[in-house]
């Protein structure tokens, strides 16, 4: 009894962590859910663009390619060398998916609000697993059998240093912006050779 109101009160605190937010954000009311607007209607925009863009430049492919159709090329095919050098040989079936969120990071920069960067990691988690159930059979899971007891710890581990992941990641950028703005400035100052 007493190891179950333990149980049930840190749930709640790990829920009530989870409820942080920075600044004031915008919130509807659908159902019995509530949803936060700004990080669907980002989505939405972010889906818009990129089906619109992609279907007004690739819908009538050229021989020599336009100026849009040579950037989504460009664009492909960078993404087709990420998964290659990462997934190996058989990358082929996995270039959408990785695409998709390579895309989706970089355009809507969702890692502000954590339900969206929780939903990317679940997204990757199951791709994770089908492609080794797919590729191993069921004697994957003997084989991952660490990664299991991880991933059930995700709901009692996750939500703090997730948190602290935008931190990191206004480090990170501030950091490179310093760096090269740095650079461009010592660029600037030397002779000329």
């Amino acid at each position: 009894m007493n190891v179950l109101s333990c149980s049930i009160n840190t749930l709640k605190g790990l829920y009530d962590i989870s409820g942080v937010e920075v600044g004031q954000h915008f919130y509807w009311q659908i159902g019995g859910f509530q949803v936060h607007a700004q990080v669907l209607i980002t989505s939405w925009v972010v889906i818009a663009i990129l089906l619109g863009s992609a279907t007004l430049v690739v819908r009538n492919p050229q021989t020599i390619p336009t100026d849009g159709q040579n950037f989504f090329e460009y664009v492909l095919e960078f993404i087709r060398d990420v998964s290659k050098t990462q997934i190996g040989e058989e990358y082929g079936s996995w270039v959408p998916f990785i695409g998709t969120m390579f895309l989706f990071i970089f355009l809507a920069a969702p890692t502000n609000d954590i339900n969206t960067t929780v939903a990317l990691a679940l997204l990757t988690s199951v791709a994770y697993f089908y492609a080794g159930l797919t590729k191993k059979g069921l004697g994957y899971f003997a084989d991952e059998l660490v990664v299991v007891v991880l991933v059930s710890l995700v709901p009692s581990i996750v939500p703090i240093p997730v948190m602290f992941l935008g931190l990191f990641t206004s480090g990170i950028q501030a950091l490179i912006f310093a760096t090269l703005a740095a650079a461009y400035i010592g660029e600037s100052m030397e002779g000329h050779h």
